[in-house]
């Protein structure tokens, strides 16, 4: 650390494939990103599978792996081999009858930096993740690397600027945001521009709340595994922006893509200056925000 700028990189991919073929692919895609100059790379949510969340089914649980296991010894060999910091979200099983949406911070020396277990775990129409992975219990953090200081929060989580806060209090950089989120293809003509538009601005919004940089990477494809249902066409659409909000990358909405852009902490520094929303935030007066409601 030390570095007044480093490259981060998001990859957008789709990952409609087995465990297997996913790992290889996303090996190559990262050694692609490194090559490119990538100091600090993001896969996107549940990497190793389909979005199996479509379907209530016990046998989708065989896709979890346990911590330090195929996925930790990939790409910890990856990121010793290319001197890269990757973030890898995968599916962990912690014990029996208890999984998390989980994702390694992997420092460029191949030690585990940190692990992140998303915190907030929708319910919604094919996207049934209650079924399968238990809220994390880490908290939000912020995870030191020899690249940078970076957040990472995880799909549902980058809703809540309550998550991008905290993240971003403890000295993130940039804050990453794994996700697979995408259409129902019967509503996507009424409803899909202001779906989209709503993710990409609350996003954005945290960055400018917290002048910090932000990363999604997003998978792309229609995943229609089940039967008489229309699937899921996950929107892409990744991006990388800076603190004001301003993108500096922006991915297709059906196209395999690499993302990469500076991060300038010097820059951050001059936005945090010239507007001081950490100064003057009124602490003394949010301890309500804890409450469910206020009556």
């Amino acid at each position: 650390m030390g570095k007044n700028k480093y490259t981060v990189s998001v990859l957008q991919l789709n990952l409609n494939n087995t465990p297997e073929n996913n790992l290889k692919k996303c090996v190559e895609w990262v050694k692609k990103a490194a090559a490119k100059g990538a100091e600090v790379i993001s896969l996107p949510e549940l990497y190793s599978s389909h979005y199996f969340c479509q379907s209530e089914d016990t046998e989708n649980f065989s896709l979890a792996e346990p911590l330090y296991s195929t996925s930790f010894h990939a790409f910890s060999a990856l990121a010793k081999e290319l001197g890269v910091v990757i973030i890898v979200p995968f599916f962990e099983k912690r014990m029996a009858g208890v999984y998390h949406n989980s994702a390694y911070i992997i420092d460029s020396d191949g030690s585990e930096a940190g692990l992140y277990r998303k915190m907030h775990i929708p319910d919604d129409p094919h996207f049934y993740e209650k079924f399968y992975f238990t809220p994390g219990d880490l908290g939000f953090k912020t995870i030191p690397t020899q690249k940078g200081k970076v957040g990472t929060l995880i799909c549902w989580d980058q809703w809540y600027p309550e998550a991008a806060r905290l993240t971003a209090l403890q000295g993130a950089e940039v804050l990453f945001y794994p996700t697979a989120i995408g259409w129902h293809p019967q509503e996507k003509a009424e409803f899909g521009e202001k779906q989209h538009g709503a993710w990409m601005n609350v996003m954005k919004g945290h960055a400018v709340a917290n002048g910090v940089y932000v990363a999604a990477a997003n998978r792309i494809g229609l995943e229609k595994y089940l039967p008489d249902t229309a699937g899921i066409e996950f929107w892409g659409s990744s991006f990388i922006c800076g603190p004001q909000g301003e993108i500096l990358a922006q991915a297709s909405h059906d196209q395999e893509e690499i993302l990469l852009a500076e991060v300038n902490l010097d820059l951050q520094e001059n936005v945090r200056q010239n507007w001081p929303f950490l100064r003057d935030r009124r602490i003394d007066m949010y301890g309500q925000i804890t409450k469910r409601a206020i009556d």
